[in-house]
């Protein structure tokens, strides 16, 4: 793939989504609708097979000299993102289609699209002002989707939702001026290693950090997630989950390996904020009544870990890696136990009880969606939770020490909620037994949860094949100047592109 072509990954579900809304076809749409998150999966093992050989394609729109024109940047870590997300968007839009949410409103595949395109976007750009802005377009059509989805609380759930990420995505742009003002670009490439070398640059990324780990679901402003989240329809929870809190995650990362090159003197900041949310996340995921809170709760715990991984270590591979399996687990688990709360009317546990005695091949699938959550083989759990354990343990020290423990005693936690939610939907009390009416979930609804727990089997089995995409990822985030030279056109370009009077 050319870098002239990587726009069309943000440009091309715009459109769709501009076509969608006019064709009169529902049906058409709907195809339209799936065809795009398809595409994104193969234009991003496309990306990966050509990033073998060449680690980094970018380009920039607008034809401007190199760090002020809008770069578009791939690398392994963004084709991983551009797979994970498009494969997870693709079977959480399939549930969503099962169960009427596109029959619902004409509007419902333009606003997802539009959600798609702005992930896609802040996956490529190479800018923090154009990841606010992709960041936005995410934003947007979710207010929408929120809207027209759920319970009857998605009302306040979507005010609650509109506030915080208002005043977050503020927050952002402060910082990205700030960027500006004490650096003269927003241009990452640029930006590389300066908040190490200028104590003024890392205090004004640190506001964007802040603002992205607001975004991600961090402790301490985390309440909005478990709140809004399970307020949404299962299917638009499980593109949410696939989407907004990780593509916060993947521009920390992004610019915690470029901008702070990794710098374990900030990491401290950033780890105590990710030791705290992992367990604050994981106790508070213990109590919940309904299936879909616990898994809000699950999904700041994840965000915990993820964090942790990327701050205590000297390479970002464990943060990766949990990232992509965090994004299938909590996608299989939403959507499996969305089709039973389709089917039932109910996402409390007592509505869920007893489903082992009917609903035999759900609860196949929940004992792998749930065994990945936790940690259990034969699933990308056990491959995520060593991958963190081993970068903490590969720093060393204290700190280390300290989050291990923590990931451990989490995971424990999170065992024990997971340990009840089965409890609560498989067992229940004395009236679900054999002898209970039926109430059969339909397979087909089963498909998207159960493809997505598949792959995380597939994961566990074939590492091997995904662990040398991981490498080379992770080795394009410790050494920049591959990135560096690709956006700023060569060492020689680099030297002369001058911005604000900084390199």
């Amino acid at each position: 793939m050319t870098a002239l072509l990587l726009p069309l990954l943000a440009a091309i579900p715009v459109m769709a989504a501009a076509v969608t809304a006019i064709l009169p076809s529902r049906t058409a749409g709907r195809l339209v609708a799936l065809a795009v998150p398809a595409a994104t999966a193969v234009a991003g093992v496309a990306l990966l097979v050509q990033h073998r050989s060449e680690p980094v394609v970018a380009g920039s729109v607008g034809g401007f000299v190199p760090g002020v024109a809008i770069p578009f940047v791939s690398d392994s870590f963004t084709a991983l993102m551009l797979v994970t997300t498009g494969v997870v968007a693709l079977a959480s839009l399939i549930f969503c289609d099962l169960t009427g949410e596109f029959g619902r409103s004409r509007y419902f595949a333009p606003l997802a699209l539009l959600l798609l395109a702005g992930a896609n976007g802040a996956l490529l750009t190479g800018d923090l002002f154009n990841l606010f802005v992709f960041v936005e377009v995410m934003l947007l059509p979710s207010y929408a989707l929120i809207a027209m989805t759920g319970t009857w609380r998605r009302l306040g759930v979507g005010r609650l939702f509109v506030v915080i990420n208002l005043l977050t995505s503020t927050l952002l742009l402060v910082g990205v001026g700030f960027v500006y003002a004490s650096a003269g670009s927003v241009n990452l490439a640029v930006l590389a290693g300066a908040a190490r070398e200028d104590g003024r640059v890392g205090a004004a990324l640190g506001v964007v950090l802040m603002a992205l780990c607001i975004k991600a679901g961090a402790v301490p402003v985390h309440g909005w997630l478990p709140r809004a989240y399970p307020g949404t329809s299962s299917g638009v929870m499980a593109l949410f989950s696939a989407l907004h809190t990780k593509v916060a995650l993947y521009a920390i990362i992004r610019i915690w390996s470029t901008a702070f090159d990794l710098d374990p003197a900030w990491g401290r900041v950033l780890l105590v904020v990710a030791l705290v949310t992992t367990m604050w996340g994981a106790v508070a995921s213990a109590s919940p009544a309904g299936a879909r809170e616990i898994l809000a709760w699950q999904m700041v715990s994840g965000v915990g870990v993820i964090l942790a991984a990327l701050a205590v270590a000297q390479a970002p591979g464990g943060a990766i890696v949990y990232m992509i399996h965090h994004m299938v687990t909590i996608g299989a688990l939403v959507m499996l136990l969305g089709a039973a709360e389709h089917v039932y009317r109910s996402g409390q546990l007592g509505g869920l009880s007893g489903l082992w005695y009917r609903e035999r091949p759900l609860a196949v699938l929940l004992v792998l969606a749930i065994a990945a959550l936790v940690g259990l083989p034969p699933t990308s759990g056990l491959i995520g939770k060593l991958e963190v354990i081993d970068a903490a343990l590969g720093a060393g020290g204290a700190w280390g020490v300290v989050t291990v423990v923590v990931v451990l005693v989490a995971s424990l936690i999170g065992l024990i909620a997971m340990l009840r939610l089965w409890r609560g939907t498989m067992w229940g009390g004395s009236d679900h037994d054999e002898a209970r009416p039926a109430r059969r979930v339909p397979t087909r609804l089963l498909v998207p949860g159960g493809a997505l727990a598949a792959v995380s089997v597939a994961l566990f089995l074939g590492y091997g094949a995904v662990a040398p995409e991981v490498d080379r990822a992770v080795a394009g985030l410790v050494d920049t100047d591959a990135y560096v030279a690709a956006v700023l056109g060569g060492p020689d370009a680099m030297t002369e592109s001058t911005i604000g009077g900084r390199p």
